[in-house]
């Protein structure tokens, strides 16, 4: 096991604070809490530094507010100087143990992702049924209400096994303790809050013990993860279904979390896949139209706020090649055609 030491000076120092401003600042330069943070750069990255290094450091609360993308999700967002706290944090942390996380797990990591998840699943499909040339079943589920149950002992005890720097460890602490979901008791601290950047590494390092136990306990060969969404790959259904208590119990009693039970499937491969925004089948990959119905309602949106002035041309065309680098990864092309011609109508039109 890879242990970590020595870290909290490294995490702590301006360099690493300074560095973990520009990071986050990125697309945030208009908002009134970081114009006003930044205002007072230097005395705010010092002032943090200082409270750091002697320990008084202590993590804010949280806004609260809901966002729907497209199911409705409940967002906590903590003031300027704590996320950049934990973009520092970041900074340290995810490089070392991002090579600790098995290669089928695709949230969050760089060069990862979903375009890279769903073809993950594809080449394991392919492999599975020998090019398309038996039938394939896939195991789909997904952990209910995953970062509002996230226990914070666990977790804690976790990052402890690997990091062997009390500073730090006090300091991860404060991040984890600072917010519980509602899902907690008067015994157990439960809930990562979703707007956290910590967040994500937290996930990843939480389900790395879920992944270990896939690949090296239970040893499924075609297995792949996004957060809290899994897939396994054979062409034994019955080895599937047999699964599914094994996984349960695991994380259950191990990491304290429930699969969803109506998030539970098991699918031949030509009746099509759902996995991470995409429909894929054997010779062709869909996007949801829910998805596509979501991406035509947000781009009239930005264009009515480009009209009004809110809104920057560049940021505008950057909106579309996004969406239209979501939708490449499928077939597509009616749809990205009706998207493009309607956008340059509408942006060329003075009405």
């Amino acid at each position: 096991m890879r242990i970590f030491i020595k870290l909290f000076n490294t995490l702590v120092q301006p360099e690493n604070l300074f560095y973990a401003w520009e990071e986050f600042k990125r697309d945030k330069g208009r908002k009134e809490d970081v114009l006003a943070f930044e205002k007072n750069l230097e005395s705010e990255i010092f002032k943090l530094y200082r409270e750091l290094k002697t320990g008084t450091y202590k993590h804010s609360g949280y806004e609260s507010f809901f966002i729907s993308d497209p199911k409705r999700r409940h967002i906590h967002k903590a003031i300027v100087r704590d996320r950049v706290l934990h973009h520092a944090i970041m900074n340290i942390l995810y490089p070392l143990y991002d090579k600790t996380f098995i290669d089928y797990s695709f949230s969050c990591r760089i060069g990862k992702g979903t375009h890279k998840g769903v073809q993950a699943l594809r080449q394991m499909i392919a492999k599975a049924s020998n090019n398309n040339t038996r039938t394939v079943y896939i195991l789909k589920c997904d952990v209910e209400k995953f970062f509002d149950s996230v226990h914070h002992d666990i977790l804690i005890n976790m990052l402890k096994q690997r990091i062997k720097d009390d500073r730090l460890m006090s300091l991860l602490v404060e991040v984890i303790e600072s917010f519980a979901s509602d899902r907690s008791t008067l015994f157990d601290r439960v809930g990562l809050p979703i707007g956290n950047l910590t967040s994500q590494l937290f996930a990843n390092i939480y389900m790395d013990k879920f992944d270990q136990h896939m690949k090296h306990d239970l040893k499924v060969k075609y297995y792949a993860r996004y957060t809290d969404d899994f897939v396994v790959v054979s062409d034994n259904r019955e080895y599937l279904v047999s699964l599914i208590s094994d996984i349960s119990k695991f994380l259950n009693e191990s990491l304290k979390l429930t699969i969803h039970p109506k998030k539970i499937t098991i699918r031949k491969y030509t009746h099509g896949i759902d996995f991470l925004g995409y429909v894929a089948f054997p010779h062709y990959m869909r996007v949801r139209k829910r998805t596509m119905k979501r991406i035509s309602r947000r781009l009239k949106e930005k264009m009515v706020l480009y009209k009004s002035g809110s809104l920057e041309r560049e940021k505008l065309d950057a909106t579309l090649f996004s969406y239209l680098g979501v939708l490449s990864h499928a077939n597509t092309y009616r749809f990205s055609e009706k998207l493009k011609n309607d956008y340059f109508l509408s942006v060329n039109n003075p009405d």
